[in-house]
């Protein structure tokens, strides 16, 4: 059964590309901090004109519509001017994990196709420079403007920020003194014919199951989403919000960069996460939201530093721990999450944030977002399943991605459009989704089929668990034995056999772990730059465990 929401679009009002959103913001907000880092501080108008010159460098050196340009750079202005300058003028910007080592960062070059890179030369213990030459063992042969890699074989330059590049790069204060070449009315004229329809970024998934993903997006889904999804949210100009959260990724570019500019707000960036440090910034820079994942919000109320800090600022966010007394949830779980993926930009259902679901929606992950479909489908007979039926999740609309890079299309759609997410889950009669667990993760065991999400769910139940971690691992005989990775919350004990036998009380013999690890500390368990875990690495150590 599909299922569109009824709530409505709500789209920008101008013809959605990245140039004519920027516009927007710089003429309502023009005198406004768009960014602070350190002790640098732009305006939105500053911004704007800073990305017009960069836009107008790359124009002179060839860059145009279509050019495949790539972005590797810490949060912060330069991210961020290198993204809107390219955006403006129609390039297809891939963004680069800066945490990628040597090996991965030459993948990620050779698969996206770059032609050109903007990347910093340093930034904390990253040599940018010296990774690239390991990543792209020519570039140290090559002048300027000449890299001839039969490995990465579209590479033709290298421009660096920063005051210590290679002899090999060129020096983005090049490209901007080259603007001088591009007049303003060209400009425009190049922006007026980047249309919503032309694609406008790379977004690599994290690769928490296999090896990245390219999810390509268009001008008008990345510029319209964020403003769509504003009216659940509750940004407003002159907000100050707080992210570690990579803007080469999803959440930190759609539903913080690009919702920041629709809304006006100011984004606040340090270098790295330090809990101490963060709480100090947090207070100097008036911060109303701070947006993280759960293990962030653990690490700063435990630290000393907390209980001294005026965080009375904060008002929203993901960090519930943080919020005042009043805006506390009562009972968290009858807040609707929200479900999302590369794919489609972030969320696509979701509630209106902060508003309490009745009880019998307990668990709900909210509706459609307006403009975008669901369907539930047996993924053994690929017929609809009917409501309150778990099933596989199927999105289609505005916001899906336009495919993956390299893949053809009907690899990734089905005929009329769906985008199958991997993830399951079932409809309600009013259309809320609930997620139950990604399907590629059923472990078959002695011939039963069983969702790790389900045993989970029974495990994160148990007052001492903070988080419960279920895969499946091979065995022999049976295929594969169920096994779980338990992390205790702070002052807590349980034992892998009392583990198993509460999850004997609740679930069927089958579901209990055969092998439970529990664990007093989250960071004993390996996770991946984006927050998420890494079960591929979870797999591993649980395996050892078993054999031993």
């Amino acid at each position: 059964m599909a299922r569109t929401d009824q709530r409505r679009t709500d789209f920008p009002p101008y013809s959605a590309t990245a140039a004519n959103m920027l516009h927007a913001a710089a003429a309502d907000h023009g005198d406004r901090e768009m960014v602070v880092s350190g002790d640098r501080r732009l305006t939105y108008r500053q911004v704007e004109d800073q990305s017009a010159l960069l836009a107008r460098g790359l124009l002179a050196r060839g860059v145009g519509k279509g050019t495949r340009l790539a972005l590797l750079a810490p949060n912060g202005p330069e991210w961020i001017i290198g993204w809107l300058a390219a955006s403006r003028i129609g390039a297809v910007t891939s963004l680069l994990n800066t945490y990628n080592k040597a090996r991965e960062l030459s993948w990620m070059l050779q698969h996206s196709d770059t032609q050109l890179l903007l990347t910093v030369d340093h930034h904390l213990d990253h040599d940018y420079a010296e990774r690239l030459e390991q990543a792209v063992p020519e570039l140290a042969t090559h002048p300027t403007g000449a890299v001839a890699s039969t490995g990465h074989p579209y590479l033709r330059s290298v421009w660096f920020w920063g005051e210590r590049p290679p002899v090999w790069g060129g020096r983005v204060e090049d490209l901007l003194a080259d603007a001088e070449s591009i007049t303003t009315e060209l400009l425009a004229a190049v922006e007026a014919q980047v249309f919503p329809s032309d694609p406008m970024v790379v977004v690599y998934s994290s690769g928490s199951t296999a090896d990245p993903k390219g999810a390509v997006h268009s001008q008008g889904a990345v510029v319209r989403h964020a403003h769509n999804l504003g009216q659940f949210r509750d940004l407003q100009a002159g907000h100050r919000l707080y992210t570690p959260m990579p803007l080469f990724w999803i959440g930190g570019l759609s539903y913080t960069l690009v919702a920041a500019i629709h809304a006006g707000a100011t984004l606040v960036f340090e270098d790295r996460f330090e809990p101490g440090a963060t709480l100090a910034l947090i207070e100097q820079e008036r911060v109303t939201h701070v947006m993280g994942w759960p293990h962030m919000s653990k690490a700063l109320i435990e630290h000393p530093d907390f209980a001294q800090r005026d965080l009375s600022s904060v008002i929203g966010g993901s960090l519930n721990d943080l919020l005042p007394d009043h805006l506390q949830p009562s009972d968290p779980t009858l807040r609707a999450n929200s479900l999302g993926m590369t794919e489609t930009l972030g969320p696509h259902c979701l509630e209106v944030i902060g508003s309490e679901l009745p009880p019998a929606k307990r668990g709900s992950f909210g509706r459609s977002v307006p403009g975008v479909e669901h369907r539930i489908v047996d993924p053994v007979t690929g017929e609809d399943c009917p409501v309150g039926e778990m099933g596989e999740i199927w999105v289609r609309g505005y916001s899906v991605m336009l495919g993956l890079h390299r893949r053809e299309r009907e690899h990734v759609f089905t005929a009329d459009g769906w985008y199958r997410t991997g993830d399951g889950g079932y409809l309600d009669a009013d259309g809320h989704v609930y997620f139950k667990g990604r399907t590629g993760d059923v472990i078959k065991s002695s011939g039963m089929l069983i969702t790790p999400r389900e045993v989970e769910l029974v495990i994160e139940s148990f007052p001492e668990v903070m988080h419960a971690f279920v895969m499946g691992i091979d065995h022999d005989e049976r295929g594969e034995d169920v096994a779980a990775a338990v992390v205790l919350r702070p002052g807590t004990d349980v034992s892998g056999d009392e583990v198993r036998r509460r999850v004997k009380e609740e679930l069927s013999s089958y579901k209990v772990p055969r092998h439970v690890v529990v664990y007093i500390d989250q960071n004993q368990l390996p996770w991946l730059d984006s927050g998420k875990i890494d079960r591929r690495g979870v797999r591993r150590l649980l395996a050892a465990a078993a054999t031993s």
